[in-house]
């Protein structure tokens, strides 16, 4: 029986997972205003920004951030931030060809994808993982392949995202077990994100004071809610919630981004669509409950703790 701690955590987790995936449906507003590029690098640097007060409140209250000093917090936040920008890039440019609610499933894959990346470290794979991955990739052709198995552009580079976002999980494992403080790398990596994005979009997109103007409210949302506020949300409520309801909860975010693109974009998906949603949700509930532990979302970066691949640990992902 849940304790009333349990009960209000897995509250917290569900509206994070709700903010989350109606993240997807203000990635593909803004769309509309701005490039993906601008769009991800104002957003990310707001995210930044948004996690500053929990970056200083931390620093009042726990030990240096790193026995071996900043080093070790620098680079693995350059590395964790390019891989990052790749994931972040790849669905955001993708977002623009294909539906929120599309894009937020296909994203999802990469809770199935980590676990089977982790067969390189050595690592134990149950077999839940491998009828996930299954259920996963039958629910994956249902949704994005037509009868002359061709893959939309848009699904496309999601779905070459989701592999960035898994090794983005990875690394963040491998970070987590030197025990480098969460927020310092969380915050370097959007950091990271937010400058080669904007230096892209410099280069290779019309940044417009109008556009900035007309994206305002989803580049807000993605910035300050779905970074800074539900980041904060996950990060208490994962104290006192169990690692499995957690699991299932926080993979709801792919179900809130259907919603969501139906709800406020008008977007539908065929009877055959419908069905591989629920076959690759399905995959990814195995895939999760087999590790043993609650996956980051896919529209945020990991940035507390990561699947029992690497370490104990989170983001991602819209």
């Amino acid at each position: 029986m849940l304790t009333f701690k349990a009960l209000n955590a897995e509250l917290l987790l569900l509206l994070a997972a709700l903010i989350w995936g109606f993240a997807f449906v203000a990635q593909r507003i803004g769309m509309e205003h701005v490039g993906p590029f601008t769009f991800n690098g104002v957003r990310f640097a707001l995210g930044a920004l948004s996690l500053l007060p929990l970056l200083l409140s931390n620093r009042r209250s726990t030990t240096p951030v790193h026995s071996g000093g900043w080093r070790p917090v620098l680079t693995g936040g350059l590395l964790a931030g390019l891989l990052l920008f790749a994931g972040a890039s790849l669905q955001q440019v993708g977002i623009v060809y294909t539906t929120a609610g599309k894009a937020g499933f296909i994203t999802g894959l990469y809770v199935v994808i980590v676990p089977l990346l982790g067969l390189l470290w050595g690592q134990r794979t149950p077999w839940t993982t491998w009828v996930g991955a299954i259920l996963a990739v039958v629910g994956l052709y249902l949704l994005t392949l037509t009868d002359s198995l061709i893959l939309a552009k848009g699904d496309g580079l999601v779905l070459i995202g989701a592999l960035f976002w898994a090794g983005h999980v990875l690394v963040i494992g491998w970070l987590a077990g030197r025990r480098i403080e969460p927020v310092s790398l969380a915050c370097l990596q959007f950091v990271v994100c937010a400058a080669l994005s904007l230096a892209v979009a410099v280069t290779t997109e019309p940044i417009t004071l109008k556009g900035l103007e007309g994206a305002a409210l989803p580049i807000l949302y993605g910035g300050l809610l779905s970074v800074g506020v539900a980041y904060t949300l996950q990060v208490v409520a994962q104290r006192d919630a169990p690692p499995a309801h957690a699991a299932i909860i926080l993979s709801l975010e792919t179900v809130f981004a259907a919603f969501g693109g139906w709800l406020l974009l008008h977007e539908t998906l065929s009877g055959r669509g419908l069905v591989g949603c629920v076959a690759m949700f399905a995959g990814m509930l195995l895939s999760q409950l087999g590790m043993g532990r609650a996956a980051p979302p896919p529209t945020e970066p990991a940035v507390v703790a990561a699947p029992s691949l690497a370490a104990d640990r989170p983001s991602r992902t819209g």
